[in-house]
């Protein structure tokens, strides 16, 4: 499979930019999750990599392919850039069968094929089968129904899944009834001889295809109805509906539907294989089931799968890297358990994350041992210990530096000819802190930030409640689910939220200690947003 390489692509309507300057590597066999808010430009991202939305500007390369090239004029369409595309709603035509939806697309294609001899092949086939009576026998004795009587049906998908053959090689070999205990012998050497003459008089080579100065021939055609059942029974094993080919969609609960879209994308071998948020129609239940049936399908077929979603727990599930957008603009590409550990900003730290993850303002100087002194909840002291060393005041600089070359390369940009501004303008993302009494922001004047100015950025798992926390708080709800409880916690007028785990109960008002654990906790930079550091903290009383 292919790797995926988008070099500066923009996509605008008008001032508003929908995709703005986006530089991605998709690698091969990956399991990439396009992740954001409604209306960051993710499906936008993924339809300019299909060819169903042509970028701005920018390249995109699927492979050693460029499809697009905006300085080249160079724009692949869709149905040239061999991938599948599955969408949100299941798209299959309600007058045709299962297998007649499947199949659909595969009777459209012509393209350069390789000219082989399928009455030879199948010969072949059909002889190395019947040497071995006794499996087939077997096969068939496990299809017979209540009376003794072998169902066809049954037998016929038992066969195409047991050999790897068509619908049409199976009855043949149905024909044949084993069961009955016939003398095949002569049937076997007849269809060896079938086989070996037309290899011999055409030139054949072990697949049966025609051979020419050592070359496959190529011939351009349609796939034939052997080439098509193959590849409709091949996609129905992987996505297990090999029973249902005869049913209309209507008669398919949702699950199965969208098992019947994954196989009607997959029967053509796409090189990639685009989602656009295909569990959204699903219930609860079976979108966790459906996101198993895609992990083991990303592992079969060995494909590169891009899959676009606003629900960050199946991005954290599924993928093998998770791409975050907001407002056009990509904010952090990495694995997972990267993204929810090490976010790069206070936009990925509250996106991904459920329970979100709690956020508390602080002032804070740091110690000539390196550690931060701050000041939280308005009155506590205590101090944040980096994980690695950390130099606050030259992170502070560096950051102004960045911002005014940031600044100066916009104004580079808007004096070139056909340069546009940015209406949906970029700003430092607007995190929640959740109080007993909640404050109307838009009464509310920006606050003036300096450099003392910090966030700190608390996992709901490093909340810990013991007897010798160093914080006095209150239960202010708890959700209990079984195995843990989601707990709100009241720390003067402040709200956080933690997970226990286990069955302990709460009642709401009960008054506990609390502490913070772990190495994971996160210090953001207010004025920017960005993640300075790791580390733990510790109150003091």
């Amino acid at each position: 499979m292919p790797e995926i390489r988008l070099e500066h692509v923009t996509k605008r309507w008008g001032k508003f930019y929908a995709v703005d300057d986006l530089d991605l590597v998709i690698e091969n066999n990956s399991f990439v999750t396009l992740l954001g808010p409604s209306g960051c430009g993710k499906t936008t991202t993924l339809r300019m990599i299909a060819g169903l939305e042509t970028p701005t500007s920018g390249r995109i390369t699927i492979g050693d392919q460029v499809v697009f090239d905006s300085s080249l004029g160079i724009n692949v369409p869709a149905n040239k850039r061999k991938v599948g595309f599955l969408f949100q709603n299941y798209a299959l035509w309600p007058n045709m069968t299962v297998y007649e939806n499947i199949s659909f697309g595969l009777s459209n294609i012509k393209e350069p094929l390789p000219k082989t001899d399928f009455e030879a092949k199948n010969a072949a086939r059909l002889a190395e089968i019947l040497q071995n009576p006794a499996e087939v026998v077997k096969i068939l004795e496990d299809c017979r129904d209540k009376t003794g009587k072998i169902d066809e049906k049954k037998a016929y998908i038992k066969l195409i899944d047991a050999f790897t053959i068509s619908l049409y090689t199976a009855k043949k070999l149905y024909a044949y009834h084993l069961e009955q205990g016939k003398d095949v012998s002569g049937e076997i050497t007849a269809l060896q001889s079938k086989a070996d003459g037309a290899k011999k008089a055409q030139g054949l080579n072990d697949e049966f295809q025609a051979v020419q100065n050592g070359q496959v021939v190529m011939e351009t055609r349609k796939l034939t109805r052997e080439e098509i059942d193959l590849s409709v029974r091949r996609v129905s094993r992987i996505v297990k509906i090999g029973m249902f080919m005869d049913r209309y969609p209507a008669e398919l609960s949702g699950g199965q539907q969208q098992r019947v879209a994954i196989a009607r994308t997959l029967a053509p071998e796409p090189s990639v294989l685009f989602m656009d948020e295909p569990l959204s129609n699903l219930d609860a239940k079976l979108r966790l089931e459906m996101r198993y049936e895609l992990q083991r399908l990303h592992v079969e077929t060995g494909s590169t799968f891009v899959y676009v979603t606003h629900d960050q727990m199946e991005a954290m599930t599924l993928a093998t890297q998770i791409c975050l957008i907001n407002n056009g603009v990509l904010q952090q590409y990495d694995a997972p358990l990267t993204v929810y550990n090490r976010p790069n900003n206070l936009f990925v730290a509250d996106f991904v994350g459920n329970p979100s993850i709690n956020f508390v303002e602080a002032k804070g100087k740091q110690q000539p041992d390196g550690s931060v002194a701050l000041t939280l909840f308005g009155r506590h002291a205590a101090v944040f210990r980096p994980a690695q060393p950390l130099d606050l005041p030259g992170w502070m600089k560096d950051r102004d530096a960045r911002q005014a070359a940031a600044a100066e390369e916009h104004k580079k940009k808007s004096a070139e000819k056909g340069f546009v501004e940015k209406t949906n303008k970029d700003e430092t993302f607007r995190y929640h802190i959740p109080k007993v009494e909640e404050d109307d922001f838009s009464l509310q004047e920006d606050p003036v930030l300096t450099d003392e100015d910090l966030v700190l950025g608390i996992r709901p798992e490093f909340i810990d409640i013991t007897d010798s926390g160093a914080l006095e708080g209150e239960i202010y709800g708890a959700m209990p689910t079984g195995m843990e409880s989601t707990i709100k916690v009241r720390i003067d007028d402040f709200l956080l939220t933690g997970v226990v785990f286990g069955s302990t109960l709460f009642k709401i008002g009960e008054k506990i200690r609390v502490d913070f654990s772990g190495s994971n906790i996160m210090l953001f930079d207010r004025r920017s947003g960005k993640c300075i550091a790791f580390g733990s903290l510790e109150y003091r009383r």
